[in-house]
């Protein structure tokens, strides 16, 4: 049995700290704020309750692994969880088009498709879904379910998504997603799929045709809600780890990483006590901790975070019932600019079923950087809102990094095969023996989904050790 200090509790660090707990070690967890769960958060006011962080679950595959590997009670013995169906509606108000896409139905989106952009959208739509399920199929284990391997950065370097060949410059390097979005969707059309992309961070105009396996994930294995908001997956997740025996430390700021006799020997707190530990699982962005603590690799990319986007919400309390057949996730799509609306159909939300709980949020940019931007966008998809508006609160990538300590309040998007490999994150093993890397700035990336992840596998890396999955 080794002694593992994990520091931060959120959604990644939790899931590592479970698996080793269940695997016989003693886990104690260290975070500098005073609750669970990260960026999962919660805030409640007179009734109303809102997620200040992801608002549904892409992969539920990965939590309901962990709960079968780490105790009796499944996943949804311990949350109510369904799939959101209407899955989606998209909003363009700059072409007119308004069009809801149900859940878990090939042909009832291309349908749908069709009847919004025209004869023959639904068949393009399908088209480069079938070749991001080809990319999907190509990368899924090196990419998401295998540590990361040396020269990873090569092999997985190259775009897998098999775009379409022209003549011209783009015979001569691979295509961005916005350039795939146009030439084999077109018009307003692209705008979908660049705008789901969008959505988690990732820039269309430079990102891979590899970021097709976002709307693909998305459309193939649904995207799903848990009563009470998201914050009751963390809410199990932690329960999880206390059945485990995990201890947790809360208000413990981690100066430091002890590295003794060449490999991880504990953790130096804030207020200058020691944690003596044989492991160590970094769960928080790195940069958190004084330079150097946690090795780096120079070509890792994001570079130690630089230039990720953080986000822009407004939780917003309604007067009025929500409407019948109210889509519960909304993008409206304008010019570059994008928000996200939730409207969950969910009584724990909202004080009586006279009040309605919505949530806006955007990638904090241009067109996006504004409560009021916020609002002229959101108002394309709730009708008379501001005529309904209670009061709002705002929380900026300033509240994000206040509450959580992301530096910069950044969101980290998951990890891409192309682009040279610059969109992957750091291994889940280091340079210093016994230090290993978890949550969303480690491989596999950001997303509740590929944090979770990373439980996983540095779990394996520590219980099996390097041959864990072939890994070298």
């Amino acid at each position: 049995m080794a002694r593992i200090a994990v520091i931060g509790a959120g959604m990644g660090a939790m899931a590592t700290a479970a698996r080793l707990a269940v695997a016989g070690h003693q886990v104690t967890v260290y975070e500098r704020g005073a609750t669970y769960g990260g960026a999962v958060g919660r805030y409640e006011r007179e009734g109303f309750a809102f997620d200040t962080g992801p608002g549904l679950l892409h992969l539920p595959a990965v939590y309901r692994d962990l709960f079968v590997k780490t105790g009796k009670r499944p996943l949804e013995a311990c949350v109510d969880m369904a799939q959101a169906d209407p899955a989606v509606r998209h909003v363009l108000p700059g072409h007119g088009i308004d069009v809801t896409l149900p859940g878990a139905s090939h042909g009832g989106v291309a349908a749908a498709l069709d009847a919004a952009f025209g004869q023959g959208a639904g068949e393009r739509w399908n088209g480069v879904l079938g070749r991001a399920r080809d990319a999907w199929d190509a990368t899924r284990r090196p990419l998401l379910e295998e540590p990361l391997r040396d020269g990873a950065r090569r092999t997985l370097g190259g775009d897998p998504y098999p775009a379409l060949r022209r003549s011209g410059l783009l015979r001569r390097r691979t295509p961005t997603l916005a350039e795939v979005a146009g030439r084999e969707l077109g018009g307003p059309l692209a705008e979908v799929l660049t705008g789901v992309v969008r959505g988690y961070g990732v820039d269309p105009a430079t990102a891979p045709g590899s970021a097709a396996v976002l709307p693909y994930m998305e459309q193939t294995f649904g995207s799903w809600y848990v009563s009470g908001g998201m914050r009751a997956l963390a809410t199990a997740v932690y329960e999880r780890c206390l059945e485990r025996k995990v201890a947790f430390v809360f208000g413990a700021e981690v100066r430091e990483v002890l590295v003794r006799g060449g490999r991880a020997a504990g953790l130096l707190l804030a207020d200058g006590t020691e944690a003596a530990a044989d492991r160590v699982v970094c769960g928080i962005d790195p940069r958190q901790l004084p330079a150097g603590s946690v090795p780096w690799p120079a070509d890792a990319v994001p570079a130690r975070g630089d230039g990720v986007p953080g986000r822009i919400t407004l939780l917003l309390a309604l007067r009025g019932a929500r409407p019948a057949g109210t889509v519960h996730r909304t993008l409206v799509h304008s010019a570059g600019a994008q928000v996200t609306v939730m409207r969950p159909d969910d009584p724990a939300t909202r004080p009586d079923a006279e009040h309605e709980a919505v949530t806006v949020s955007a990638v904090h940019g241009p067109g996006t950087s504004e409560p009021g931007e916020l609002l002229n966008l959101a108002e394309k998809a709730v009708q008379g809102l501001r005529e309904r508006l209670l009061w709002q609160e705002v929380r900026t990538p300033a509240d994000v990094e206040a509450a959580t300590g992301a530096v910069g309040g950044a969101v980290p998007p998951p990890a891409l095969a192309g682009a040279g490999g610059r969109l992957l994150y750091p291994a889940n093993s280091t340079a210093v023996p016994g230090l290993y890397l978890a949550g969303g700035w480690a491989h596999p990336g950001g997303g509740l989904a590929h944090a979770g992840m990373t439980g996983a596998l540095v779990a394996g890396l520590i219980v099996e050790g390097a041959g864990f999955r072939g890994s070298q």
